[in-house]
């Protein structure tokens, strides 16, 4: 192989962060049709919270099945079902008049879909990549951010010109068209290309087949640290998903515009790039625990200042802090799985984990929506959130090395 030959890997970095950007950053937009969807039906904010929470349930229980398909089969087959998925789960949000349709075209069949954007790519570098594994997958993540920024001041602008409905044809098809597209340049792994992780040049004499060391998963399901880290997700999600859904709305309650209030959502995607960058370099220097006990020290003091917030110039400095940290946390979740349990099924180990986290990212939608319900106010939601972040700083500042407590045996990497 030339050496002045660009290494594929970085294109399945493209791809997977463009996948993350469409993906994710149409999964945040629904906050933007939230005040809509109240408008035009009689529903409770905890009922419209309720189908944002079931993609999360949906998503975490397809994902154990996807995580364990992504080990085997090739990442191009599944993101084009994913794709599928997605684009049609919002494209019959345009036709919505009953609950019922709301959680089955967005809860259910975007759910399903939705798991494909976290679980394909990053399982996907993760074994492209080994020393630059939290480089790597930090700029994938950097996608995430950039949907963040664009996809909900683009719904905002395409409701105020067509209306909600119409702006769900729009998003539906362009989502359903490009992840499919985007999709078909993803590889399994560097040997299916006939290449080593991280572009290495050296030749392997046997083989190059990749040597995936690392925990079986009923061997990391024994393990304390699994169930650390899985408890510890279930708390940050809870927070993470609780702000992205209704700080929007928080936002007009407290009598800032729609617009300028879809702004403050998309100040958290913008800086959230920078968090989910930095942290995943930090990753390769200083380890992925200290990492993510850096990102929580941060939201719980983005939490607290929320409590403060009465501005719009208050709310930006939250987005500020807070969309830094979100960045990091989900940048961490997929090196942390494979630091602590090797690439041997990172695919279904990483879904077990996101699974388990998105009990938390269910739950807390749903309770923020009903304590507004019956308090009119976000304030003990948030207050929540703040005590669900400091359990999960505790949770991650207790987890120990696998070596260290000779759990697992075999060797990892």
């Amino acid at each position: 192989m030339k050496g002045s030959k660009l290494f594929y890997g970085y294109t399945i970095v493209a791809s997977g962060f463009s996948i993350q950007a469409i993906g994710v950053g149409t999964f945040v937009a629904f906050g933007i049709f939230f005040k809509p969807l109240l408008t035009d039906f009689d529903w409770s904010r905890a009922t419209i919270s309720g189908a944002q929470s079931m993609v999360m349930v949906v998503a975490g229980l397809s994902a154990m099945f996807l995580g364990r398909l992504n080990d085997k089969f090739s990442p191009r087959i599944l993101m084009t079902a994913g794709g599928l998925c997605c684009g049609l789960g919002v494209l019959l949000m345009s036709v919505l008049s009953n609950v019922w349709q709301l959680y089955l075209y967005y809860g259910m069949l975007f759910g399903i879909g939705y798991s494909a954007i976290d679980i394909i790519p990053l399982t996907t570098v993760a074994r492209w990549f080994i020393r630059r594994r939290g480089m790597m997958t930090g700029i994938l993540k950097v996608g995430t951010g950039a949907g963040q920024l664009v996809i909900p001041i683009l719904a905002s602008v395409l409701i105020a010109i067509y209306g909600w409905r119409t702006s769900y044809i729009i998003i539906g098809a362009i989502v359903m068209f490009l992840l499919i597209i985007i999709g078909q340049l993803l590889r399994r792994d560097p040997a299916s290309k006939g290449l080593l992780p991280d572009g290495d040049r050296m030749t392997q004499t046997v083989s190059l087949k990749p040597i995936e060391n690392g925990s079986h998963p009923h061997e990391a399901l024994r393990t304390r640290q699994f169930w650390t880290i899985g408890m510890a997700y279930i708390f940050t999600m809870y927070t993470l998903l609780t702000i992205m859904l209704h700080i929007v709305p928080h936002a007009t309650d407290i009598r800032i515009s729609g617009t300028l209030a879809a702004s403050v959502l998309s100040v958290i995607g913008g800086i959230s790039m920078a968090g989910r960058f930095v942290i995943g370099a930090t990753i390769d220097r200083i380890g992925s625990k200290s990492s993510m006990v850096i990102c929580l020290v941060l939201l719980i003091s983005a939490l607290l200042w929320l409590q403060l917030a009465s501005e719009l110039w208050m709310l930006y400095l939250f987005a500020i802090v807070y969309g830094f940290s979100h960045g990091g946390l989900c940048t961490v979740i997929s090196p942390i799985v494979a630091e602590y349990f090797g690439l041997r099924s990172h695919g279904a180990l990483f879904g077990i984990i996101y699974f388990i986290s998105m009990v938390g990212g269910a739950t807390g939608p749903v309770i923020a929506g009903y304590i507004f319900d019956i308090t009119t106010s976000y304030n003990l939601a948030f207050w929540i959130c703040t005590a669900s972040s400091a359990i999960a700083l505790g949770l991650i500042l207790s987890l120990r090395t696998i070596s260290k407590d000779k759990e697992i045996t075999r060797e990892s990497l």
